[in-house]
């Protein structure tokens, strides 16, 4: 099976011009990437083989979710990228189809092709510096592709457990629900800078989903306001209860 380009399959070829980084993608560059992506997505394929997901709490959400419409907004913190991203990927055969926002960067052609090879929906653009743009071509993607575009509403650059309204924006645009979700490992390092959680190999992990979460069209933007403060709440609250569940489990 060989890698699509860059662009294959992409909407936003733009991006690729607005890129801040002046890294182009060489023939060396691709042949690097394509060799270090099967062979990372094989290590990380096996380490989180080794931990064992005991329970999923609230699968019924997903399954309320979906039975209005085929796509919606999986949220999550970004620190719980790992089994959260893993659960809805394994929901495939269910008809859930998911995607992610990726760099345009030439460092995120590479995390672009991993997640085609997981059977992912790749978005390019960067919350960042072409956020406008990003919020269309996730309705797009959302309403006329049937993807369900993740939205890690803290993001890698924080700040850390508060919840940014792109999720809520999205929502409301669209008429789909948020679906928010966390997990928790018994054993796990955290990043240093972030506070991404990478669960130690053999350790037990619980998966939560909370209930689909839908935003009115009009809402003015004191309702806005509550509804991130809600939403943080809830994220916060499906951790609790993902870790609660593992305590109880130990006993």
């Amino acid at each position: 099976m060989t890698d699509p380009g860059p662009d294959d399959g992409l909407r936003n070829s733009f991006y690729r011009k607005t890129t801040r980084s002046s890294r182009r993608m060489t023939p060396g560059r691709r042949l690097l990437y394509r060799l270090a992506v099967p062979l990372g997505l094989a290590i990380i394929k096996t380490w989180l083989r080794t931990c064992r997901v005991v329970r999923v709490v609230g699968a019924e959400n997903l399954d309320a979710a979906l039975a209005k419409a085929p796509s919606l907004v999986p949220c999550y913190w970004h620190q719980h990228q790992l089994f959260c991203a893993r659960y809805l990927l394994e929901q495939r055969p269910r008809g859930l189809a998911v995607g992610w926002l990726i760099s345009p960067s030439v460092d995120g052609d590479l995390g672009a092709m991993m997640v085609r090879r997981l059977g992912g929906g790749v978005i390019r653009g960067s919350s960042s510096h072409t956020g406008a743009r990003s919020l269309r071509d996730y309705y797009q993607a959302l309403v006329k592709d049937q993807l369900s575009p993740v939205i890690t509403p803290d993001g890698p650059r924080g700040p850390r457990f508060k919840f940014k309204p792109g999720a809520i924006l999205l929502a409301q645009m669209s008429g789909r629900p948020m679906l928010p979700m966390a997990y928790a490992a018994a054993r796990a390092w955290l990043v240093k800078w972030d506070k991404f959680v990478i669960p130690v190999p053999f350790t037990r992990v619980v998966v939560a989903i909370g209930a689909p979460r839908y935003v009115p069209r009009v809402t003015d933007a004191a309702a806005m306001e509550q509804l991130q403060v809600d939403m943080e709440g809830e994220l916060k609250k499906l951790y609790q209860t993902a870790a609660s569940e593992l305590q109880g489990k130990s006993r």
